[in-house]
């Protein structure tokens, strides 16, 4: 069964939403029950792909059966969509313009993703990153890290280790700038920071409604999850029907964008897309 690991960079901020709420926040963003991570649902992402890849086949007058690929109310696709998940945060800093920040769960979550996409030579020192204390950080540097307003202390890596994380993820990512400084500003701090971070560090803008004379017809507030965040999804073909999720791969290698969630109109959603075969095979 092929599998394919697919790394999404936000190019824009993105609104995976859930519907409107009674909250403080009108229209937060999509969250994992278990952890509070922000998530890209499975079915609103297999949507996206679906309506990227019809437009794509469109454009380029490719032949591609789309009900094949994605499926029907009647029948099951070839490919299987997962949750897209977290793996990095980008975090205001006071020492530089931002670090992206992850965790050890996030970490061993994502070797573990790549083993059941099998793709099998990522491979993480999780005992190191456990014993990563609160108010430590593990990155690049000496002295102190200022994550928005919280002080950390820099730990040192053993020799390798930073470059060993960055090299890990790096085939999740499109632009060859971003690959060539991430070792530079990966910041990893303990689980239960990260998650102040994840729950508490996303932006909340005001959005009104106008009518002709300016005047305030509807404000509602939304969470949207910062540009330069990167996700990442499983794709999966079901037995027998490789080649599809192959030639779904092949169309996103030429056009490596995806529009996800909400706000389309407003520029949101835009990211840039990477694939990685199982099995360590980038096609």
């Amino acid at each position: 069964m092929a599998s394919v690991i697919m790394g999404m960079l936000a190019e824009t901020s993105l609104h995976p939403g859930i519907g409107q709420v009674s909250g403080a926040i009108d229209l937060p963003v999509a969250r994992e029950k278990t952890t509070n991570y922000p998530v890209i649902v499975g079915s609103s992402l297999k949507g996206a792909l679906k309506d990227t890849t019809e437009q794509i086949v469109k454009l380029k007058k490719i032949n591609l059966d789309l009900e094949r690929v994605f499926g029907t109310q009647k029948q099951a696709g070839a490919v299987a969509v997962t949750d897209g998940r977290l793996l990095l945060l980008p975090v205001r800093s006071l020492n530089s313009h931002y670090k992206w920040v992850t965790c050890p769960y996030l970490l061993e979550r994502f070797e573990r993703d790549c083993k059941l996409a099998g793709l099998t030579s990522v491979s993480i020192d999780f005992q190191y990153l456990r014993d990563l204390k609160d108010g430590k950080a593990l990155t690049a540097g000496k002295g102190k890290l200022y994550l928005e307003d919280i002080q950390f202390e820099i730990v040192e890596a053993p020799e390798g280790k930073l470059a060993s994380f960055a090299e890990a993820i790096k085939p999740l990512i499109q632009h060859d700038s971003i690959k060539e400084r991430l070792a530079e500003d990966l910041v990893v701090i303990n689980d239960d920071e990260f998650a102040f971070f994840a729950t508490y560090g996303l932006a909340v803008n005001a959005r009104n409604q106008l009518d002709d004379n300016k005047i305030s017809q509807n404000l509602w507030y939304e969470e949207t999850i910062p540009p330069d965040s990167l996700f990442y999804t499983i794709l999966f073909a079901r037995p027998g029907e490789d080649e599809v999720l192959v030639s779904l791969v092949q169309l996103f290698k030429q056009q490596p964008y995806l529009q996800v969630g909400g706000n389309e109109t407003v520029g949101q959603g835009w990211c840039a897309i990477s694939c990685v075969y199982g099995g360590g095979e980038n096609r």
